[in-house]
């Protein structure tokens, strides 16, 4: 059967908690491990698969997002290329979100008032976006003038 991993041994070989890889067990993220006396048995190959949980984690994939691409990986299709490029939508929408909220504070700390509430360019900001207009559209709106 070869080298087996106790999941407090997977849990020191990836960082991660042993209660998040029962969790992700459960989840379906890593397969059923085999039992020896009632314990959990991961093969070494285990690390690489948390590995790829983390790594897919950390750049933006949800644990449900993470499934999908682990279920998609079979050999003969490349389903996860579909994933990774709605990923990569999502991530550019989100950039783009940033880069419009970064402007908007930027220019709130360029504000010359000593209260922001009294900045007629904020509140006149507040009052195009309450009134449907996006961030973006409510900063255009106010520095069109």
């Amino acid at each position: 059967m070869g080298e087996q991993l106790t999941i407090g041994e997977l849990a020191s070989r990836t960082g991660v908690a042993t209660s998040a890889l029962r969790y992700w067990e459960e989840l379906g993220l890593l397969p059923a491990p085999a039992r020896v006396s009632g314990q959990r048995r991961y093969p070494p190959a285990a690390v690489g698969l948390v590995g790829i949980v983390l790594l897919l984690r950390d750049v933006g994939f949800t644990l449900r997002e993470v499934k999908a691409f682990l279920a998609a990986r079979t050999p003969a299709g490349d389903g996860w290329r579909e994933l990774y490029q709605r990923k990569l939508t999502e991530l550019d929408q989100r950039i783009a979100q940033a880069q419009v909220a970064r402007t908007a504070i930027a220019h709130g700390l360029a504000c010359p008032h000593d209260d922001i509430l009294e900045c007629s360019n904020f509140t006149g900001g507040v009052a195009a976006f309450l009134a449907g207009s996006s961030l973006e559209e409510a900063h255009e709106q106010v520095h069109s003038h």
